[in-house]
This record gives C-alpha cells, sequence and structure tokens, in this order.
C-alpha cells in the first residue's frame, strides 16, 4: 500500500510533466497537417465508409444500424492498438533523456496512453456525426461512457507497462505484438455480430476477450440505450485492473535494469 501511495504522490509531483509530454504528443502527431486535429474525425470516418461499405452486404441486415455498430467497435479497437504500440515505445523511444536526468519511468507510459485517451475523446465527434446522419436515438446511459472508457483506459495503461518493460530486452516483441493484435482483431466482434460465430467460440470470446466486455458495453449505452448487464460491467473491471496489476508488477520488477538495455 505504501508504495502504491507513493507512486500516487510521485504521479502527481510529475504532473506537469504528464502535462507537457501528452500536450507535445498531440502537437506532433498533427504537425504540418492542413486539417489538423479534424483528422481525429475524418479517420474514423473514412474507414467505417470504407469498411461500412466491405461489410455491409454480409451484417447489414442482422445488424440495427451497422454504420454506427461498425464505428464503436473500430474505434474501440483502434485505441487499444495506438496507445499499446506507442507504449511499447515509450521507455526505449526516451533513452537519451532517461540518462541525462532522474525521471521516473513510467510516466512516459502513462504520457503515450493518456495521449492516445485524448485523441480518443476527439474522435467521439465522428461517432456523433454519424449518429445525427442515421437518425440513432440518444439515450441518457451514454452519460456513462466514461466508466467504460475508464477500464479500457486502465486495460491499455497496464498492458502498455507490460509492453514496455518487454520491448526494453526483446525488441521482436514488437513484431509479434502486431500478429497478436491482428488475430485479436478478429476475435472480437467488430464488424461481425457474435452469434454468427459456433456456440463454442462465442464462449470463449466472452470468457477470454477483454475487448468483447469494452465493445459491448460501449454498444449497450449507445445502441441499446440500457446500462450492461453485471457480468459484462464487473468483467471488464476485472480485467482492467488484473491488467493494471500484471504490467505494474512487471515494470517495476525491471525498471532497474532499463538503462543497460536502452
Amino acid at each position: 500500500m505504501s508504495s502504491f501511495k507513493f507512486r500516487i504522490k510521485m504521479l502527481r509531483q510529475y504532473k506537469d510533466l504528464i502535462k507537457e509530454l501528452v500536450t507535445r504528443d498531440i502537437k506532433l502527431k498533427y504537425r504540418r497537417s492542413f486539417l489538423g486535429y479534424v483528422w481525429s474525425v475524418l479517420n474514423p470516418l473514412l474507414v467505417m465508409l470504407v469498411m461500412t461499405f466491405v461489410f455491409s452486404a454480409m451484417f447489414k441486415r442482422n445488424i440495427e444500424n451497422y454504420p454506427v455498430y461498425l464505428l464503436i467497435g473500430r474505434m474501440t479497437y483502434d485505441f487499444l492498438t495506438t496507445s499499446t504500440n506507442q507504449a511499447m515505445r515509450s521507455v526505449t523511444g526516451n533513452a537519451a533523456l532517461m540518462k541525462k536526468t532522474y525521471i521516473p519511468k513510467y510516466i512516459f507510459t502513462v504520457a503515450k496512453v493518456t495521449s492516445c485517451l485524448v485523441d480518443f475523446v476527439f474522435s467521439l465527434g465522428a461517432l456523433l456525426i454519424v449518429m445525427i446522419f442515421t437518425g440513432a436515438r440518444f439515450h441518457l446511459t451514454m452519460l456513462a461512457l466514461p466508466l467504460v472508457f475508464a477500464q479500457l483506459y486502465l486495460f491499455c495503461m497496464g498492458l502498455g507497462f507490460l509492453l514496455s518493460a518487454l520491448h526494453v530486452f526483446f525488441r521482436d516483441i514488437q513484431y509479434i505484438y502486431k500478429a497478436i493484435t491482428t488475430a485479436w482483431m478478429y476475435l472480437t466482434p467488430i464488424f461481425y455480430p457474435l452469434e454468427q460465430l459456433p456456440s463454442s467460440m462465442q464462449i470463449l470470446i466472452k470468457t477470454f476477450n477483454p475487448m468483447y466486455y469494452y465493445v459491448a458495453q460501449f454498444r449497450d449505452m449507445v445502441l441499446a440505450g440500457h446500462f450492461p448487464g453485471s457480468r459484462i460491467f464487473i468483467g471488464g473491471w476485472i480485467f482492467a485492473v488484473l491488467m493494471m496489476l500484471i504490467g505494474l508488477w512487471v515494470f517495476q520488477k525491471r525498471k532497474d535494469r532499463f538503462i543497460l538495455f536502452i
């Protein structure tokens, strides 16, 4: 508990640095871009249009408001892949700074995932536009979406800590993780309804795929207009907390050796 309190104290102490790092990442992403932050909205819209055109013939008749259904799944999964891939390189990418001055190493991972969260919030504008255009209803349950985003943020943060620690010692992890995320995408009901899979596959996804919990909660609050069931809601928090604990444990255990390998 004392170690946990110490980390919280350090986060508060370095909150200004985290803010500067997050701001830097966002500015660098859109530097020399004519449309700037508008791309946070346009990019998911363009991807949604292409995927809707490709997959609507197969799934549209089985799913109400397929564009919104697809966009929710895609946005959620994109946040996972973008935040964790950037977090993976957060330590090695700041090696020069770490060698010059003392900064808690986890600050860089926190900043990367947080900057991706800010970009994810910007991209919600695309969801708003699609909902208006398709005539989707707006439900009061959408006010509870931050609870889902908090779960997703914690999960990605924990996975980011794990990947960033592994990447210091095993640079090949980036290629392995790319293959994993490709398979992970197809094992998550992003563009297809889960019900079309065999029952045994449905059970596996509902039991072991954390992204199913976050996508399902997101869709329940936006499309169905009801609060997620207790199993999905509690399960999402369990996955988030477990991933955070595992990631922090591995990161803390290995951090003192980072300087020898970066």
